[in-house]
């Protein structure tokens, strides 16, 4: 399959752009419900009798479950119809988000998170199918950084709908679960007025007979294979301590009461939405300005994202005031920045493998990953002065990013075989 294909020709560039304005809607929505739970998180231990136990298994049981769905619709990418195992799979998680919102106690609760984070991991692998069958290789990490952009916007504005949608009355987050959740069946709507079966014929990847398996098992084995995977994992790793521990930062380690805490926390999405689009602008101006070829242009900007992450560096001698706030927006914007040069990477590594190798390394780095944070706790417990107590933990994951750097540096110089259906 040519990597540098033409992509439908009866379809006009117009056109093309807003299905990546489509997919942006999805990741707004694979957010939406997935951080609706947190946003009602009092409300619902509170009223259903449960403690912080009981809402850690869930989530425990939410990341394990992505990683298994990871796994699985990667493989089904690429041997399926994205056409309408997209719509499909976003339908099944919406259903999952509806019908928390019915949950009469922890074990519903367990069940309905479980699936929602086993149905959510499709999304991945089949937008990532979608901008590939879609997009030329030089508009891919604009394509992805448009992507990827959804996942800020959907956790800027979910604390906003939450606070329209919930009252003071008992129970009233169950309708907050269920208006949210049907967000997703309008998209189902909108995917098929907008896009037909030829529009995605090209996307299917190549069939695993025996010598499938030996291409796909040479892929794994290579050094391109592993660079890949050690970047996401130091990309991933920034993302989601700041996404977790953030607000805790700056209550209890800086000082900052919870209402300045959450504005500021809205004011971050914008941040690493606003880095995530930066990212594809500077791509596109690298190749047409600078004569970058594609793959040399993603490594500079994720270069460039690691030098605003590692910004981290000045944290523990920041107090209070806006050079601390000023200094947490970079590293947001640099954080979200690395996610469209990542999944441009996995592109280049087989065209007839996209789905099985982002729902593997999906499933990696969700494994891999998901421990960091009790080790980021345990940093926590010990220091005893609260003003410098995440501080170490904040420092060290915005440095994690440069493992890809250097793994893209020394590793992904071998040469790969190169796939072919059976």
């Amino acid at each position: 399959m040519d990597n540098s294909r033409k992509k439908p020709g009866d379809r006009s560039a117009m056109w093309r752009w807003s299905v990546t304005g489509l997919l942006l809607l999805a990741t707004m929505i694979n957010y939406m419900d997935r951080v609706t739970l947190a946003n009602a998180s009092v409300r619902v231990t509170t009223e259903l009798g449960l403690d912080d136990a009981s809402y850690g298994h869930m989530e425990l049981a939410f990341g394990w479950a992505f990683a298994a769905g990871s796994l699985v619709f990667g493989f089904l990418a690429d041997r399926c119809r994205i056409y309408l195992l997209y719509p499909a799979i976003l339908a099944a998680w919406s259903l999952m988000g509806v019908a928390t919102g019915w949950a009469g106690g922890f074990e519903g609760l367990l069940v309905c998170r479980t699936l929602l984070g086993f149905f959510e991991a499709g999304h991945w692998p089949c937008a990532l199918k979608t901008t590939f069958a879609l997009l030329e290789e030089k508009d891919r990490t604009m394509g992805n950084s448009i992507l990827q952009s959804g996942a800020s916007i959907g956790a800027i504005i979910t604390p906003q709908v939450m606070k329209l949608l919930m009252t003071e009355a008992p129970g009233s987050w169950r309708g907050a679960f269920v208006v949210v959740g049907a967000v997703g069946f309008v998209w189902v709507l909108l995917w098929f007025a907008c896009l037909r079966p030829r529009d995605l014929s090209g996307e299917r990847g190549a069939a695993l007979g025996a010598n499938g398996i030996k291409e796909l098992g040479g892929i794994l084995l290579s050094g391109r294979f592993w660079a890949v995977a050690l970047l996401i994992m130091g990309a991933q790793t920034v993302w989601h301590i700041y996404r977790v521990w953030l607000m805790k930062f700056l209550q209890t380690g800086r000082g900052y009461d919870e209402k300045t805490a959450l504005d500021f926390n809205s004011l971050y999405y914008i941040a690493t939405d606003a880095g995530c689009f930066l990212a594809g602008a500077v791509s596109l101006g690298l190749i047409r300005g600078r004569g970058l070829t594609p793959h040399a242009a993603r490594r500079v900007v994720y270069a460039g994202s690691c030098v605003l992450t590692s910004m981290s560096l000045f944290i523990p001698s920041l107090g209070q005031g806006p050079l601390l706030l000023a200094t947490i927006l970079l590293i947001g914007m640099g954080a979200l920045a690395l996610f469209p040069c990542y999944y441009s990477f996995v592109q280049e590594l087989s065209p007839a493998y996209v789905g099985r190798l982002t729902g593997i390394l999906s499933m990696w780095v969700w494994a891999v990953t998901s421990p960091m944070h009790s080790f980021f706790g345990r940093m926590a417990d010990v220091v005893t002065d609260p003003a410098q107590r995440y501080d170490q933990g904040l420092v060290i994951a915005g440095l994690a990013p440069w493992i890809g750097v250097l793994a893209m540096q020394f590793l992904w110089r071998q040469q790969e075989p190169k796939p072919h259906a059976d």
